[in-house]
């Protein structure tokens, strides 16, 4: 059996609006140095959902769901850092108000967390709309795993999904998908990865076929092989990280789909183990 430090965490209440899509330039240079005009992130995205592709959709760091930010900095820094995928997320204020969500990411740059809500609730949603996130989970620890860090999950979650210890001692992960550190862009050298996400660069198409990065889904878990993210994003080898997929692919170059890291460890004590259902929507019970 595996065991977590859960009774020992603690449950603080951070909280954001829910954040307006900004403009500064129209155009989105892309990978061949053209133009684009496309939605991007912030918002309310009604039809980009958890389990949906997060390929060829006619957008660019496509957020599903609610994007959520506090306009005080520090403020925004603890919700980014606090909140764990799987988080409950209450909205206080506006038509919605009491509707209930769950945190799906937290996007790195926009600096916005991401909450999933039910068709019916976010039609009743308004920008500015504000909402409670019940952050639990930094801090967790697995048990025998010292050469384990997690980070950005909550324990209810962590409890949900299908983890197993092999024969060796080795902790065994559903995933979808390996991806290669050759591949991780944007983000990469960032000073921790308890807050925010990094990309999958997808300029190769080749590369995305033999990964079947082509084929993600919003809250796919994927493994990052000779990735680092223990302290800081780095390239190490034997290093192994696992990550949720959270936002979409990208036009721009160095970027593509966005992963929250969730474990990783500077040793090979983590194994992908290949399973289609490895999807966050699926553990929740939203898919």
């Amino acid at each position: 059996m595996i065991k977590i430090n859960k009774e020992r965490l603690v449950m603080q209440s951070v909280q954001g609006k829910i954040h307006s899509p900004t403009v500064n330039s129209p155009y989105r240079v892309d990978r061949n140095g053209q133009g684009r005009i496309l939605p991007a992130t912030g918002g309310i995205t009604y039809n980009v959902k958890l389990g949906d592709s997060c390929m060829n959709l006619v957008g660019d760091h496509i957020e599903p769901g609610v994007s959520i930010k506090n306009e005080n900095t520090q403020e925004n820094n603890a919700l980014m850092m606090l909140s764990c995928i799987g988080n409950e997320a209450v909205v206080i204020s506006g038509n919605a108000k009491d509707a209930r969500g769950i945190v799906t990411g937290m996007h790195s740059g926009i600096d916005h967390v991401l909450i999933y809500f039910n068709d019916e609730d976010m039609n009743k949603m308004a920008i500015g709309d504000t909402i409670l996130v019940k952050a639990f989970g930094q801090g967790l620890k697995i048990e025998g795993f010292e050469d384990v860090t997690c980070m950005n999950l909550d324990p209810n979650l962590f409890e949900k999904i299908d983890l197993k210890i092999d024969q060796n001692g080795t902790l065994e992960v559903p995933i979808v998908a390996e991806i290669p550190a050759y591949l991780m862009g944007s983000g990469i050298g960032s000073s921790t990865a308890f807050m925010g996400d990094y990309d999958i660069m997808t300029g190769d198409k080749e590369a995305n076929k033999t990964f079947g990065i082509d084929k993600l889904k919003f809250g796919d878990l994927v493994l990052l092989r000779d990735c680092d993210n223990t302290n800081g994003r780095q390239y190490l080898k034997g290093a192994v990280s696992i990550g949720v997929v959270i936002h979409s692919d990208c036009v721009l170059s160095g970027h593509g789909p966005g992963v929250t890291v969730i474990m990783s460890s500077k040793t090979t004590k983590i194994k992908g183990i290949f399973n289609d259902k490895a999807n966050i929507g699926h553990y929740l019970g939203i898919d």
